[in-house]
């Protein structure tokens, strides 16, 4: 095989991989590239038709209308009188983007998106210094660059400038264009940037000794090396691993905590770490180095044993966007990253090229079907940044964010989806996920051209048939979904409650065959011909799931699955509060097909009870029908409640409570957001470290006045209130409020000031009660001074 060939293997998948036969260190299983995969599918290539005709587009406008586009012509034209505005890191967006449009120029060519890519990159060039260096919060005012820059060149890459890290996706981005068109405008700008790199850091005389505080160069940097051959790029990418932990910034946040190689737990930021692991096997596919893949493998079994939620995805905690203690699986605060659910998939391929085994693909299924394209809206259009289990209305898709890294990453990743399809090592074809398709697959240096069709995943039929074969005798490899053999994950994290495995059948033209599963693989291994046909059924029916007992969010809770699918309860489909829901112990499921609901989804009904509080305090309980829908289609109706893990015991319930006076007010204001619900939605924490639930916030504002009222249904006697402060320190951006009053509005329409009997409080998490005389109103005001340098929020302000 050539290395033309070698290198369009490696880069048409976005993971990067090589080809083992050119490449002795190499990765021992093949990528088939995605662009020899069509795919025909209705579930996915709705998905691939939104991500071309929307997502991409609007994420080039929002470049554009957020002056993305324009730092690149201030650094061209460096001044003093420059505004270093937004992120260190926003010069990726661009980058991301393009990578994600020259994906589809490789299977949609179009000469107008190629020309305005063009364009693009013209004032990316004209950014450049002559020395390579591209990194425009500095270039367009190099005496007062972004505060978290540094005043000089990578004084603060191991901390926020992102110097680095940008470079990494300028390098993803440049390699892809490279392929798409043949042209090497941009690839020749990152390889001077890289350049750049590799002459300023190493160990060298006159280098200096740096790390990537945010990690994706390594990987970026083993792909540039298959690119060109250049042995310096590899050497540097394998500099940036083992010099991490040796350097002046030592924790566990930025995985710099200890030498990569003696690491066993994940921990810190979550999509850093991801991208490190992906640049470990990388690295150690390239050079042999057994060290960092024993290392990835001791953190896959943390991160698949304690740390990964049942949707796929991984960051249990907003504070660091990190990964949370073992078994800290918290629900309606989970964090889940949408670009951490894709780092994990990066993961999860890389361990699959390496050690051929289908448990790396359960995990990467679970997370591409549910707490990945969570994450964008079914038009394309919206995304989430986290990616909850519970919602009571906070939570709702954004169009664009000022961090937008979730919607880029988006942008470059649904276009590479046909590459995880198959793969192939000698004359072994995977069949590793399921979706129509027609892909021509290279076997032993020989085509095959093979034809899937199936409805997966609503239903477990697949067939598999040969159009065209060139080989003679191969061994079609049929991974059988670890759902389908009881195993909801490889750990024992999750469970099935009824402990049973699935039926499963393969016939080949007709007949039916045997084979002994080989990790997770079920192998026909034969001289095949066209128009043969392999159909492959798997029994497809719901599952209740529990949790590990050391799961404290989901003690008393179950979860409901079919298929790779997890499912979930949503307000639009239930005309009761779901949050109240106790559903039974021995539930009998329907599945109902919904063609025309949310793009045509299947979904699944059950009987349960509604429980609640009379007015004289009981405990009441009324049955109910529950209807579920799979997770990824919740958040397309509107602001609502949603929930994973149902209460299957009344411990875990959250029973209606009886209204109060907060409840049935009118609440707004002076921050207009979707969570001002939480405010009155008489759910107060255990303790001031509890953040399980809905709260309201400030950010981003700081040092300034802000406030929240109270509208009565009617004119009431107030003589007491309690706020509860949200404060998410350390890192996060709210704390407790610099002061606070209250306010009832007077018979003038006016807001005078409460004669409180004590002071105002401001323990974090707790109540802090102010009375006052009581005073007859129709309505109250809450006002916040905020913190000089913080915000501030509030998880629940009640008036008695």
């Amino acid at each position: 095989m050539k290395k033309k060939l070698l290198t369009a293997i490696f880069v048409s998948s976005l993971c990067g991989s090589m080809q083992a036969q050119d490449a002795p260190h190499g990765y021992p299983y093949s990528p088939v590239p995605f662009t020899s995969v069509k795919v025909t599918d209705s579930f996915w290539g709705q998905r691939l038709k939104a991500s071309r005709e929307v997502t991409i587009p609007l994420a080039f406008s929002k470049c554009e209308e957020s002056g993305r586009y324009e730092n690149f012509v201030k650094a061209a034209h460096p001044s003093e009188n420059y505004k270093v505005e937004g992120l260190p890191f926003d010069d990726t967006d661009v980058y991301k983007t393009i990578e994600g449009a020259s994906y589809l120029l490789q299977t949609y060519p179009d000469k107008k998106l190629k020309s305005y890519i063009d364009s693009v990159l013209a004032i990316v060039a004209a950014a450049q210094e002559p020395d390579g260096y591209l990194y425009t919060s500095r270039t367009m005012n190099p005496k007062r660059p972004h505060d978290w820059s540094g005043s000089r060149r990578w004084e603060k890459v191991e901390d926020l400038s992102h110097e680095f890290y940008n470079l990494g996706h300028m390098v993803e981005g440049a390699i892809a264009h490279y392929q798409a068109t043949g042209k090497r405008n941009f690839l020749d700008i990152a390889i001077r940037y890289a350049d750049c790199v590799c002459r300023e850091i190493g160990s060298g005389e006159g280098q200096l000794v740096r790390v990537p505080g945010h990690q994706i160069a390594e990987m970026a940097l083993a792909k540039l090396y298959i690119v060109t051959g250049d042995q310096k790029y590899l050497d540097e990418a394998k500099f940036f691993l083992d010099q991490r932990g040796h350097t002046s910034r030592r924790d566990a946040y930025s995985q710099a905590h200890k030498p990569v190689v003696e690491q066993d737990e994940a921990v810190g930021h979550a999509v850093r770490a991801t991208y490190m692991y992906a640049g470990m096997a990388d690295v150690a596919a390239l050079t042999g180095d057994t060290a960092y893949i024993h290392a990835i493998d001791r953190i896959w079994d943390n991160i698949v044993g304690k740390k990964y939620y049942i949707t796929g995805g991984i960051g249990a905690t907003a504070n660091g966007e990190a990964f949370g203690a073992n078994y800290e699986l918290p629900n309606m605060s989970a964090y889940c990253e949408t670009c951490a659910a894709i780092g994990n998939v990066y993961v999860n391929y890389r361990l699959f090229l390496l050690h051929g085994e289908s448990k790396y693909y359960d995990v990467l299924e679970r997370t591409l079907y549910n707490g990945l394209i969570s994450g964008v809206s079914l038009d394309g259009g919206g995304f989430f940044y986290p990616n909850p289990l519970e919602s009571r209305g906070q939570h709702q898709r954004q169009p664009w964010f000022g961090c937008a890294c979730c919607p880029s990453n988006i942008c470059r990743f649904i276009p590479s989806l046909p590459g995880y399809v198959y793969a192939v090592k000698d004359k072994d074809v995977y069949v590793n996920l399921f979706m129509s398709n027609e892909a021509n697959l290279e076997v032993g240096k020989k085509s095959v051209v093979l034809e899937q069709q199936t409805r997966y995943p609503w239903d477990g039929d697949v067939a598999v048939s040969v159009k065209k074969n060139k080989v003679g005798a191969f061994a079609m490899k049929i991974r059988i979904p670890g759902w389908v053999r009881g195993q909801v994950v490889p750990s024992d994290l999750y469970r099935y409650s009824d402990g049973k495995r699935l039926g499963y059948s393969v016939k080949v033209n007709g007949q039916p065959v045997e084979s002994e599963l080989q990790d997770g693989y079920f192998t026909i291994e034969r001289r095949w011909k066209k128009g043969d046909k392999v159909e492959v059924h798997f029994d497809m029916e719901p599952r209740v799931v529990k949790a590990h007992a050391k799961v404290e969010a989901d003690r008393g809770r179950v979860a409901v699955e079919r298929g790779p699918l997890v499912y979930c309860a949503e307000w639009p489909d239930n005309d009761f509060d779901i949050m109240s829901v106790l559903v039974n112990h021995r539930p009998q499921f329907e599945t109902v097909e919904k063609p025309d609901m949310l793009c045509g989804l299947t979904e699944i009904k059950t009987g349960a009870q509604v429980l609640g509080y009379d007015a004289e305090g009981r405990l009441t309980a009324s049955d109910v029908e529950l209807t579920l829908i799979p997770y990824y289609a919740w958040a397309h109706r509107g602001a609502g409640n949603m929930m994973v893990w149902l209460p299957q015991e009344v411990s875990a319930t959250s029973p209606s409570m009886p209204a109060t006076l907060a409840s049935e007010s009118r609440v707004d204001a002076s921050h207009k957001t979707t969570a001002l619900s939480a405010i009155n939605d008489r759910l107060v924490p255990v303790d001031e470290n509890d953040r399980s639930m809905a709260y309201y916030h400030w950010w981003p504002k700081k040092n300034s006045t802000e406030w929240i009222t109270y509208e009565f249904p009617k004119p009431s006697k107030v003589s007491s209130s309690t706020v509860y402060w949200f404060d998410d320190e350390p890192w996060g951006g709210c704390r407790v409020p610099q002061s606070w009053k209250l306010y009832y509005k007077d018979e003038q329409g006016g807001w005078t000031p409460v004669s409180a009997a004590g002071t105002y409080g401001t323990k974090k998490g707790m109540p802090n009660t102010v009375e006052f005389t009581p005073v007859q109103t129709t309505a109250m005001k809450l006002e916040v001074v905020l913190p000089k340098d913080n915000s501030a929020g509030v998880f629940e302000w009640e008036v008695e």
